[in-house]
């Protein structure tokens, strides 16, 4: 069950719509109204149970942006990541997203959803470059929700008119695909989020760390939380760091609009810091190159 979780939520974040034409001015009509994308298989009262849970009727949906999530989009965009077997055969999980105004951050609500966290959704959301949405997801039933990331990237770019880059998100995927698995090896999905979190604000902070100054704040950081990392996983979010700090992230941005994350993240404490005996050295070698070079 949880390794289906696992495919279903790097299934979500995967994929990418077409480009839309948007006729009002894009900050306007993210405002206009709010965007739905419902799982394909939901049968007639899954999915008037969506509705329900997600605040909407059937008649309302008129006045709404409707998109469907297919179980083929979700093949589409993993197969190349995990097998077709983990990946599933049906999409249920549903969302509703609302934009709102400049500051107010990524929030997450949800239904029914026994597997993804809040944090799991914000961290791949902001990883892929969604901004500023109150996002609402929903199942029939208890459901790993990974579907809904799916809609949650489809509609935000219905929503802005633009297409969220291809390289954020392979990384989001790469970061989902790793979380999940970290929070089935460590048994704390909250544990693994913040861990991931807590990585990734530090290299998106530094920007150009080496891959052994990842190494070291990964551990420091799973030995403040008490995680005992395996090599396996412990590399794979060494390999996922490097893919990040390749975008163009911005840590107050990253701050910002997972809120309730990084307060999260705040108030654990961490102190992260890359080694300062290597950065000492490496302006020593500096130092000593000039000296040679005009002596």
């Amino acid at each position: 069950m949880m390794k289906r979780g696992i495919a279903f939520l790097a299934a979500g974040i995967m994929l990418l719509a077409s480009p839309v034409s948007v006729l009002a001015d894009r900050e306007d009509a993210k405002l206009e109204k709010p965007y739905v994308s419902l799982g394909a298989d939901l049968n007639a009262q899954e999915r008037a149970t969506v509705l329900e849970l997600l605040g909407i009727t059937e008649d309302d949906l008129k006045n709404y942006t409707v998109a469907t999530i297919t179980n083929q989009d979700e093949h589409d965009y993993l197969d190349a990541y995990l097998d077709k077997s983990v990946i599933g055969s049906r999409a249920l999980s549903s969302v509703l997203v609302e934009g709102k105004t400049d500051g107010n951050g990524i929030k997450v609500t949800t239904h029914n959803i026994s597997y993804c966290t809040t944090g799991m959704y914000q961290n791949a959301l902001v990883t892929a470059g969604i901004k500023d949405a109150d996002i609402v997801v929903a199942g029939p039933f208890k459901i790993s929700g990974t579907a809904a990331l799916v809609g949650a990237i489809k509609s935000y770019e219905n929503m802005t008119g633009e297409k969220v880059e291809q390289e954020n998100v392979d990384t989001a995927t790469n970061e989902l695909v790793i979380t999940g698995k970290l929070a089935e090896n460590v048994g704390d999905s909250e544990k693994a989020e913040q861990l991931v979190g807590a990585v990734k604000e530090k290299v998106v902070e530094a920007q150009n760390m080496s891959e052994d100054e990842i190494g070291d704040v990964v551990d420091q950081a799973a030995d403040e939380m008490e995680i005992n990392l395996s090599a396996e996983d412990r590399q794979a979010i060494v390999n996922l760091m490097e893919k990040i700090k390749g975008l163009d992230l911005d840590v107050d941005s990253l701050k910002e609009q997972a809120k309730d994350l990084y307060n999260k993240i705040e108030d654990l404490g961490l102190k992260l810091d890359i080694n300062q005996e290597k950065v000492q050295g490496f302006f020593d070698k500096i130092i000593e190159f000039f000296k040679n070079l005009f002596s």
